[in-house]
């Protein structure tokens, strides 16, 4: 591309064998592709030695041209292309498109070095490894591959989705980005936040999302700790997959009406399981399977491995069958009483035991997905023409844009603060105390993206309807905030646990 053209010169390629035109300063040759257009021919050679920026940027995303780069030609004599093309790494310089901490103006009193190195390292890996992929494996229903797995593995991905912890102590942490002994919830956040900006929510679930919400069960109520420490290795190192299987078509949020059996062999020394599970989460190629089950006089949880007895099928949900989301029929499944997680009739704890940590990375990953969408939707109003002028200049959207921003803005303030009281706590403190917090935060955030799905389908219109092109990334938001409003507890459910934990906590005060 070192060749450089005057407008002159490009003018006069508007011939029936020979189209160029402008965009953004640089010079396209596009007569053996006129046929091949996916719009047809005619838009083409309506724009023959033209200038077509503002027509590209009206009907295209920025990104088509990294995918045409070889019909470049050169580039305008004595002109600079002018439109920001990101690289791995890089963050957005769109305003509110990243949050405050990481806008050179603003300042955080939660976020240190280690937090900015982690950052930096967790994007670039996303941009260049993970984003790809997700594309790809969203759109063709395919499991992630191994290759990625063990790429996560290898930098210590896996082990940080758990969140801070020993089991980070000595691991390679993306080549030295943060010490695995001053890892916080605050690294741990940027890690949900920064693994989302791929946009693709049903390759986003089955990135061993069943992992996260599965191995604490065993890391910390298995008993025997040399099996433990094997199946950690095996899980860590992605050799083999796990989720969590509590939820059955009879049993969503009300765990206690689990109808999965097990029940004690004769000598004691096995449970036989029947039953079934339903949407659970990479369930399809998972070899684990941390099971909720009901004995004799209560609830209890099983490590069930992929074996005799055990059938997945698949299910498919609104988004990408890349999540793995499965149907599970445990028919008399012979399961050793050494599988047992926790004390037999007291499984409800160990179920209970993760629901903070799970619902606050899911609050961390809906706030930036929300954030993804304000900044689609602020580029896309200042490039689009309606009515002869760009769409930012209707009051009406910026009306629009002023609701979203709030609502992200103030749902990830919300968000760092209850954060920074995890950094502060103890696990028992956190039990106590921030199970009604973090539920209320999760049912805000769901609620923001329920309003802010549906402001970004107005403002893209059409667009935000389809799955290509210049609507994409709200079209899936659109399509899939709904899960996050679902999973890991209800909006109602978390409600109404907010307000109960509250009213425990209620003086007799009065008027």
């Amino acid at each position: 591309m070192s060749k450089t053209f005057t407008r002159a010169e490009v003018a006069k390629h508007n011939a029936e064998d020979s189209v160029w035109f402008i965009v953004d300063s640089k010079v396209y040759d596009v007569t053996d592709f006129v046929d091949a257009h996916p719009g047809g021919e005619s838009v083409l050679r309506q724009v023959a030695g033209q200038d077509a920026t503002v027509a590209f940027y009206n009907l295209h995303r920025h990104e088509v041209l990294s995918k045409y780069e070889d019909l470049c030609i050169g580039t305008l004599e004595g002109e600079k292309p002018q439109v920001v093309t990101p690289k791995p790494g890089d963050l957005s310089t769109v305003p509110y498109a990243e949050p405050l901490w990481l806008t050179p103006v603003y300042k955080s009193p939660y976020y240190n070095e280690s937090h900015r190195r982690l950052q930096k390292a967790m994007r670039v890996f996303t941009d260049t490894y993970i984003t790809p992929e997700a594309q790809a494996r969203e759109a063709d229903g395919k499991r992630i591959s191994q290759e990625l797995v063990n790429r996560m593995s290898e930098k210590g991905l896996l082990h940080m989705r758990l969140g801070p912890g020993k089991h980070l102590h000595g691991v390679n942490l993306l080549d030295g980005a943060v010490k695995g002994e001053e890892f916080d919830y605050f690294h741990d956040l940027i890690m949900a936040q920064e693994g989302v900006r791929s946009n693709a929510r049903g390759f986003q679930d089955g990135q061993l999302a069943g992992m996260v919400i599965g191995l604490p069960c065993v890391m910390n109520y298995m008993k025997d700790q040399q099996r433990k420490r094997a199946i950690m290795e095996e899980v860590f190192s992605g050799k083999k997959y796990m989720c969590l299987a509590i939820t059955e078509a009879f049993a969503g949020s009300d765990v206690a009406g689990l109808r999965t059996t097990a029940t004690k062999t004769p000598d004691g020394k096995h449970y036989i399981v029947n039953g079934t599970k339903k949407w659970i989460t990479n369930g399809v190629f998972c070899d684990y399977f941390v099971t909720g089950v009901r004995t004799d006089k209560g609830l209890s949880v099983l490590l069930i491995e992929r074996g005799e007895g055990v059938e997945t099928k698949p299910i498919k949900t609104s988004y990408s069958t890349a999540a793995g989301t499965a149907y599970i029929t445990y028919d008399n499944v012979k399961v050793p009483v050494e599988n047992l997680l926790g004390e037999e009739n007291k499984g409800i704890y160990v179920i209970l035991a993760n629901f903070n940590h799970e619902r606050w990375t899911m609050a961390c990953a809906t706030i930036r997905q929300c954030r993804t969408i304000v900044e689609e939707c602020l580029k896309w109003s200042h490039q689009r023409l309606v009515f002869g002028k760009r769409l930012i200049e209707q009051p009406v959207i910026r009306q629009k844009l002023a609701k979203m921003i709030a609502l992200v803005e103030a749902n990830q303030s919300w968000l760092e603060t209850i954060t920074y009281q995890m950094n502060h706590m103890p696990y028992k403190q956190q039990s106590q105390h921030l199970g009604g917090p973090i539920g209320l935060l999760k049912m805000s955030i769901t609620r923001a993206a329920h309003e802010i799905a549906d402001e970004a389908v107005q403002i893209f219109g059409g667009r935000g309807l389809t799955q290509s092109g210049m609507g994409r990334v709200v079209e899936m938001f659109h399509r899939t905030y709904k899960f996050d409003a679902i999973l890991g507890g209800s909006e109602e459910v978390l409600a109404d646990l907010g307000v109960r934990q509250a009213m425990r906590q209620m003086p007799n005060a009065k008027l």
